[in-house]
């Protein structure tokens, strides 16, 4: 990444950076930060991944998807230079660019064209290795760290902690979100080899009160440089309420240092025009039908919990699907005590065969409620069609973001 970077002229550094890693929480906390960002009249642009219908939908610029035509256009511009680099790399007997390397490639070099004032940068996956990790950043987040990726990061969460620890230094002030004490003993331990600085959620910075109101949970949180009155944030859950007191603090970071309280009514604004497709969305109401992109324990049970409180139903079905490379017993076990499940193959070649999956959610919740449909068509008619038999009923899709995407495009839904 170095040197393809290198190669195009350096376009990670044409903009300043807030650099956002984490396992569960990062993509809605990096889509807050940019929209609370424009709503104090900057200019930005936002890389997040994965992409639920286009892969227009990780490059934002000024809060919208980049255009097809200019998508292309940017890599016609950067296309000459990968081969080279490609070329160069192999001469030297090393690996070419990957997919996401030239996407992230992509992305820096579309943002420095635009040009943008701020560039939130959401890490692939882990940190200390990720494609993004080159950026500079002023500002480094790190939304909540648990088991997850656990091939390629670490089997154990301190390992884990270590690789998303990898995007701070001794140049950006570290945002951090609520850890688990081993995860957050790691951290420190990395911030004080780098002697950096660090605003911590519970003691820089805290959510002070939240209550759920229509549309998502009205909130009250104390900054880094004093409280704010109580707004409106419209996403549902617990965990989203947690993930804007982060993003609050990543853009104290950024336009005062921390120090400066933000205009109330612009923080109002920001946090107001916030999206995050796929988290707890609801994508029917006749019956509720309700989406999320849950794909390990930790992003399951957020969104278990978060459903239960923001959507009073008597009964619930689970629609799940889940990728092999995952963990699905940990997962199932943190789906709480759904009234029905359905079992499908979530649509990627990397999924659990719907009859495997099946077997492991009897295990977990007793074979009389689950019930297995390989097509996903066929298991999305069937979960509305119980959702509907119950007055008060509702169903829950969950297990992969490729499930997630789907749904919504069966729900009538196609843009992200």
């Amino acid at each position: 990444m170095a040197f393809l970077v290198d190669v195009l002229g350096s376009p990670h550094l044409a903009a300043p950076v807030i650099h956002v890693a984490g396992t569960n929480g990062k993509t809605s906390t990096a889509r807050m930060i940019d929209s609370l960002l424009r709503a104090f009249g900057l200019t930005t642009g936002l890389f997040t991944s994965p992409h639920l219908h286009s892969i227009t939908e990780r490059i934002h610029l000024a809060g919208e998807p980049i255009s097809a035509e200019r998508f292309v256009s940017a890599y016609d511009d950067i296309e000459p230079s990968l081969r080279w680099a490609d070329e160069r790399s192999k001469e030297a007997d090393q690996p070419v660019a990957s997919y996401f390397e030239a996407l992230t490639t992509l992305a820096f070099a579309a943002f420095a064209d635009a040009p943008v004032d701020v560039a939130v940068i959401e890490v692939g996956m882990g940190g200390r290795w990720d494609a993004t990790n080159v950026a500079e950043s002023a500002v480094a987040v790190v939304t909540q760290v648990a088991m997850d990726h656990m091939d390629y990061l670490g089997t154990d969460l301190a390992a884990i902690a270590a690789e998303k620890a990898g995007i701070l230094s001794a140049d950006s002030v570290a945002v951090l979100a609520a850890q688990h004490p081993t995860a957050q003993a790691v951290l420190d331990d990395q911030l004080a080899t780098l002697g950096a600085r660090a605003l911590r959620q519970g003691a820089d910075f805290e959510l002070l009160d939240r209550s759920v109101a229509v549309g998502g949970q009205l909130i009250t949180v104390r900054g880094t440089a004093g409280e704010y009155p109580p707004f409106l944030l419209p996403l549902h859950g617990p965990h989203q309420a947690a993930n804007a007191a982060v993003a609050l603090a990543a853009v104290e970071a950024f336009l005062g240092g921390g120090q400066t309280r933000l205009d109330p009514d612009s923080v109002a604004a920001g946090f107001a025009a916030a999206t995050s497709p796929g988290r707890l969305e609801v994508v029917g109401r006749q019956p509720l039908v309700v989406v999320d992109a849950a794909h390990n324990p930790a992003g399951m049970g957020a969104a278990v919990s978060g459903f239960a409180e923001a959507f009073a139903v008597d009964e619930f079905t689970l629609l799940i699907g889940m990728l092999a490379d995952k963990d699905v017993a940990g997962t199932l076990a943190a789906a709480g005590q759904p009234d029905r499940v359905i079992v499908t193959t979530a649509p990627s070649p990397r999924s659990v065969p719907a009859a495997e999956l099946g077997a492991a959610a009897a295990d977990q919740f007793g074979a009389d409620r689950v019930e297995v449909i390989e097509r996903l068509p066929d298991a999305w008619t069937a979960g509305r069609e119980a959702a509907a038999a119950t007055p008060n009923g509702a169903l829950l899709v969950a297990g992969s973001v490729t499930l997630a995407a789907q749904a919504r495009l069966l729900a009538g839904m196609s843009e992200a």
